[in-house]
């Protein structure tokens, strides 16, 4: 997709789609005002009707409109003027994104990049809207065959129209937009391959892709290398499998060789069958979606390589397959973490804390700046939070407001769970340092808790992604989440230091 900025009037832009903006009562804004004048008041006109409904992110299709160059112009409702915010904007422009995405012409003009949203910039807002219209366009067809669509619909190149003065700050937070955009369809295609294609080694190929491409250093630790880390947590998991689990380390170096870095470890369960405590038949399939941390990982790194952004992050991607197999971790076995730290296993579906661990254990050689981890982790999260937000919890506040705020910033939001000491009591073993559950309660909280105890070295976050990393039904398929939020989050460090 190819994006332009340009000054000039909405209604000479010669395009197969114009887009533009009204609030809720026939309140227009600058640009429909100037194709309300250009067409001597009908747009006006058949607004006052009441075609368009007032809800934002509503829109309403005119063609041919007299005065204007464009084959056909979308109105997009912006909703009431006086309760006009984040996310009626982003309604707005998810639906620009829809409309946009199934337009038959190949080309469109947006004048949406003006709108002023309270509390925000003109940079933020073309930030937003670039990412949102790329994301619209992202298909997954790589796994068709003869239904895959070849003659696709969708505008291909966007004007993003303004009346300002186009400054490098607008330009680049296009760039940024859209370099996002690109991270979260790559995290979109490694999560939505089936587990027969996207195997731990079919994510390490990407990761040494993507340090092909933007020549970053990626090293890939192998079974054995893990032996010798003494990572018996992690390769407990993989006991069960005949794929072979994979390490991967990835390094972006953007800012000063002095500054430390920011580490990034995901999840990468490729396919969760629960192991010997398997799970469920029902939606099985859906555990192809175990590995969208890694995923988001790697969606990170290529959107701040696209930005070149002046930051130093590390990227760690422990991945395996949890299988039930004759070699197969059982319910009750003992395993040594990389810590040294000796852990019951009372449920192997409770895996996903025992391949990171060592991942964060491993996270302590890089004298990190701060480390989040990644997870699609408990179900708990998403019976208490639902889908909107990820759930947070980390061991520094100020660690947590920040991925808080750039949640709220990039609308891909967090929300802050305890992790007080008092959960801790509930991972007590008779048989080890610690149990891998913590019981019927409280179950992302514990989850959480059991990871904390291997990241006393350094500033620590965790994301539970269970509930934003893909949907189900009739628009299954994984989200891009939270490739937003931790690029967000990247741009906000590189800009400076953090409390």
């Amino acid at each position: 997709m190819e994006f332009t900025i340009k000054t000039g009037a909405p209604e000479k832009l010669k395009t197969g789609s114009l887009v533009v903006g009204a609030f809720a009562g026939g309140m227009l804004t600058e640009a429909a005002t100037a194709l309300d004048k250009a067409s001597k008041g009908k747009l006006a006109a058949i607004l006052a009707r009441g075609d368009l409904d007032d809800k934002a992110g509503s829109q309403l299709t005119l063609h041919e409109l007299p005065g204007s160059n464009a084959e056909r112009i979308v109105i997009v409702s912006l909703g009431k003027q006086d309760e006009f915010g984040d996310r009626a904007w982003r309604d707005a422009t998810n639906t620009t994104a829809k409309v946009l995405a199934a337009s038959p012409s190949h080309d469109a003009g947006v004048c949406l990049g003006d709108v002023a949203v309270p509390g925000r910039d003109n940079e933020w807002a073309l930030q937003q809207l670039s990412r949102a219209i790329a994301d619209g366009a992202y298909r997954f067809d790589a796994t068709k065959g003869k239904s895959k669509d070849t003659k696709r619909r969708g505008a291909r190149k966007i004007v993003l129209l303004t009346g300002n003065k186009i400054s490098a700050g607008m330009e680049e937070a296009v760039k940024r937009g859209q370099a996002i955009a690109e991270g979260m369809a790559l995290a979109k295609d490694l999560g939505n391959l089936p587990g027969n294609i996207c195997t731990p080694t079919h994510l390490a190929e990407t990761a040494l892709e993507l340090g092909k491409q933007y020549k970053l250093k990626v090293e890939v630790l192998e079974r054995e290398d893990m032996e010798k880390l003494g990572m018996g947590s992690l390769l407990s998991v993989a006991r069960g499998s005949h794929e072979p689990p994979k390490f991967v380390v990835l390094h972006y170096k953007g800012g000063k060789s002095k500054d430390k870095p920011v580490v990034l470890v995901g999840k990468g369960i490729t396919f969760d069958t629960g192991g010997i405590s398997l799970k469920p038949g029902a939606e099985m399939d859906e555990m192809k979606f175990d590995m969208c941390g890694a995923a988001s990982v790697l969606g990170t790194f290529k959107a701040i390589a696209r930005i070149a952004l002046p930051i130093n992050v590390v990227g760690i991607v422990p991945t395996t397959e949890n299988m039930p197999g004759g070699a197969a971790t059982k319910p009750g076995d003992v395993v040594t973490s990389m810590s040294g730290q000796t852990i019951e296993i009372l449920n192997t579906d409770a895996e996903g804390r025992l391949i990171l661990c060592d991942a964060l254990t491993y996270a302590e050689r890089f004298k990190p700046d701060c480390v989040i981890d990644i997870a699609t982790l408990t179900g708990a999260c998403v019976v208490a939070l639902g889908k909107i937000p990820s759930g947070l919890l980390a061991n520094d506040d100020n660690l947590a407001r920040e991925l808080v705020d750039c949640g709220t910033v990039s609308g891909d939001r967090a929300w802050q769970m305890p992790l007080w000491d008092e959960y801790q009591e509930l991972l007590k073993s008779n048989f080890a340092d610690m149990a891998n559950i913590g019981g019927r309660y409280a179950g992302t909280i514990t989850a959480a808790c059991f990871l904390a105890r291997f990241t006393k070295a350094y500033k620590w976050a965790h994301l539970d992604i269970a509930g934003t990393a893909w949907v189900s039904g009739d628009a299954k398929g994984a989200t891009g989440r939270p490739v937003p939020l931790l690029t967000e989050f990247l741009i906000a460090r590189s800009k400076g230091p953090q409390a």
